[in-house]
C-alpha cells in the first residue's frame, strides 16, 4: 500500500495518541496536542478561505512562539509553502528574500510592525498581511481571526503530493547570496524519522526550542518531536537567565544550541543559581564545537553533550557524535574529543569524504577532502535557481563545501570550509583546529581565526580573541599556551584582542569574512599584532 510521506502524519499521530498531553508551552499559554492540532488545522482551512492557493508561499516574521510552530503543519496542510524569515536581517535583506521567493502572505508579530511597513513598500507581491498580537498596520487581519475563520478539518493524507515543496528556507548567506532551499513533504517526513533515532527516553522528554525556528537546527526538530508527543517549550528569544528558568520550571531534558549560545550559558553567573539537574542531552551544531566547550557544557548542566552536523540543504541533520556501538574511551579527555567531532551519518543518508576527482580519501583521520552526501533528506534543489542546483548536485551527490577527514570508525571531523582554509607557504592550516586550541585557554571567551596577508608566506593565521570578564592575556602568553598543542607554522602570527563580541550572522555564526576584510582591505596596510 502506498501512503504519501508527509509531516502531517506526525501531527495526526500526536493528536491520536497524545491528545490530552500538554504538547506546546509558549509564554503563559499552553496547549494539549488535541488543542494544538485543532489550531493547525484551522490555520490550514483559514489560509484557503483568505485566498492562499496551493503552491503559494506564506512567510512568517516572528520569534519562537506557538503561532510559528502551528505554521509548520497548518501551511503544508493548506498545500502552501512555509517560509520562516530570519528576524535579525535588515529590511532590505528581508525584502530581497521575500521578493525572490514570491511570498503571497506575511504573518508577523506585532513587534515587527515597523519592519512589515517597510516591506509593504518594497514587496508588492505580498497580498495578505496578518498580525500576531494586536492588529497593527500594515495588517488587515489578525492571526486569531485567521484561525477562527477555519474549520478543524483533518488532512486527507492520500491526496498529498509527497514530492511537493512544503517548506522553503534561505541559507545564511555566509558564503554568498542567500539561496532558497526547497524541502518536500517526503524529505521532511524522512528527516523526522532519522532524527527520532537520536532521541532517548522520549516518554519523559521535555524539549526546549532554544534555537530560532528560522535557523536550520531550530526547524529540524518540530516534526519528530510532535510525532513522539514530546512536550515542546518555546524559548521566544535566547537569553541565558530565561533558559535557566525554563529548564527549572518545566524540568527540561533536551535542547539544541549553537556554540555561541553554549558559550554564553556556561559563562553566565546565573548558571549555578538554578536547578538544572533534569537536563539529559544537549546537542551543539550550526558551527564547529571544541572538546573544551563540550566539557564545560557537561559540567555546567550535569548531562551529556554531543556535536551534530548538518546544513539547510540536508533538512538539516546529517551526522551526530553520539555513542557508537563498540567504541570505548580510554579517558574523559578522549570522550570529549570524540563528542566534539562532526560524528557519523544518521540513518537515511550516505556520506563520503572525497578528493577533487570524487575518489574517497583514506580513512586515516588525517587526509582532507570534501564532504559529499546523498539520501532521503537532501533538498530538492534551490528555489528558482537551476544552475546553482546543478552545480551543488553534480555527479548525483550534494557537495557541502565542508572540508573534513574521516577515520576507520566512520567519524567525520570538519577542518574548515573550502574558502576558509589558510594556505601558508604551501601548507594547509585548519582555522577550526587553531580556534579549538585557543579556546582551551581558560581566559578565552570566544575566538575566530582567519587568513592574514604575509609577504613571505602568502598568508598566515590571525586570531581575533575576546576574553572573559576580568581576565587578562597577552599575545605572548597565548602563543606559549599553544606551544605543544599546534605545530609552529600553525601558531597565529597576529593576535587581536577585542572588547566587543565578534560579529555574528543572524544564525549565530561568526562572520569570518567581515573579520578577514579588515586585514585584506587595500592590502597595502601592514597587519599589526
Amino acid at each position: 500500500m502506498f501512503t504519501p510521506l508527509t509531516p502531517l502524519r506526525c501531527l495526526d499521530r500526536a493528536t491520536d495518541l497524545y491528545g490530552n498531553r500538554v504538547g506546546v508551552v509558549s509564554g503563559d499559554r499552553q496547549f494539549t496536542y488535541a488543542e494544538f492540532g485543532e489550531r493547525c488545522r484551522r490555520l490550514a482551512s483559514g489560509l484557503g478561505r483568505h485566498g492562499i492557493a496551493r503552491g503559494e508561499i506564506v512567510a512568517y516574521l516572528s520569534f519562537n512562539n506557538h503561532q510559528l510552530l502551528e505554521g509548520y503543519f497548518g501551511v503544508p496542510q493548506a498545500g502552501a509553502i512555509l517560509l520562516p524569515l530570519n528576524v535579525r536581517l535588515a529590511p532590505v535583506e528581508l525584502a530581497a528574500i521575500v521578493n525572490h521567493a514570491g511570498a503571497r502572505m506575511l504573518i508577523f508579530e506585532e513587534e515587527f510592525a515597523r519592519v512589515a511597513a517597510e516591506l509593504r513598500a518594497a514587496c508588492p507581491g505580498i497580498a495578505h498581511w496578518v498580525a500576531i498580537g494586536r492588529t497593527v498596520e500594515p495588517a488587515g487581519l489578525n492571526y486569531e481571526e485567521l484561525i477562527a475563520a477555519g474549520e478543524p478539518e483533518r488532512a486527507d493524507i492520500s491526496s498529498i503530493d509527497e514530492n511537493a515543496v512544503a517548506e522553503l528556507f534561505y541559507t545564511s548567506g555566509s558564503t554568498g547570496t542567500p539561496k532558497g532551499v526547497m524541502l518536500s513533504h517526503r524529505t521532511l517526513y524522512l528527516h523526522a524519522l532519522a532524527v527520532m533515532t537520536l532521541y532517548v527516553q522520549v516518554e519523559s522528554m521535555v524539549y526546549l526550542h532554544t534555537i530560532p525556528f528560522f535557523h536550520a537546527n531550530g526547524w529540524g526538530g518540530p516534526q519528530a518531536l510532535t510525532y513522539l508527543g514530546v512536550k515542546q517549550v518555546m524559548v521566544r528569544r535566547f537569553d541565558p537567565p530565561a533558559v535557566f528558568r525554563l529548564i527549572e520550571e518545566h524540568r527540561g531534558t533536551d535542547m539544541y544550541l549553537v556554540p555561541a549560545m553554549a558559550n554564553a550559558l556556561v559563562n553566565h553567573p546565573e548558571a549555578g543559581r538554578h536547578d538544572l539537574s533534569s537536563m539529559r542531552r544537549i546537542f551543539i551544531g550550526g558551527a564547529a564545537s571544541t572538546p573544551t566547550l563540550i566539557e564545560r557544557v557537561e559540567r555546567t548542566f550535569g548531562c551529556r553533550c554531543f556535536s551534530g552536523y548538518g546544513l539547510t540543504e540536508t533538512a538539516p541533520v546529517l551526522a551526530a557524535a553520539i555513542p557508537k556501538a563498540g567504541l570505548t574511551f580510554s579517558s574523559d579527555e578522549e570522550r570529549y574529543r570524540r563528542q566534539a567531532m562532526t560524528g557519523f551519518p544518521v540513518i537515511g543518508v550516505e556520506v563520503r569524504v572525497v578528493d577533487q576527482a570524487m575518489n574517497d580519501v583514506p580513512r586515516d583521520g588525517r587526509t582532507v577532502g570534501e564532504i559529499v552526501t546523498r539520501g532521503d533528506h537532501v533538498m530538492e534543489g534551490y528555489w528558482r535557481d537551476p544552475a546553482q542546483t546543478a552545480e551543488a548536485m553534480a555527479g548525483g551527490w550534494f557537495h557541502t563545501g565542508d572540508m573534513a577527514t574521516w577515520d576507520e570508525e566512520g567519524f567525520l571531523q570538519i577542518v574548515d570550509r573550502k574558502k576558509e582554509i589558510i594556505i601558508s607557504g604551501g601548507e594547509n592550516i585548519s582555522s577550526l583546529e587553531v580556534e579549538s586550541a585557543i579556546a582551551s585557554h581558560p581566559a578565552v571567551f570566544e575566538c575566530s581565526v582567519v587568513a592574514a596577508p604575509d609577504d613571505q608566506w602568502g598568508e598566515v593565521p590571525a586570531a581575533f580573541v575576546v576574553l572573559k570578564p576580568g581576565q587578562t592575556l597577552t599575545a605572548e602568553e597565548l602563543r606559549a599556551h599553544l606551544e605543544g598543542r599546534l605545530a609552529r607554522f600553525k601558531l597565529p602570527k597576529h593576535v587581536f584582542f577585542r572588547q566587543e563580541p565578534l560579529p555574528k550572522s543572524g544564525t549565530g555564526k561568526i562572520r569570518k569574512a567581515e573579520l578577514k576584510e579588515t586585514l585584506w582591505a587595500g592590502k597595502a596596510k601592514r597587519v599589526q599584532g
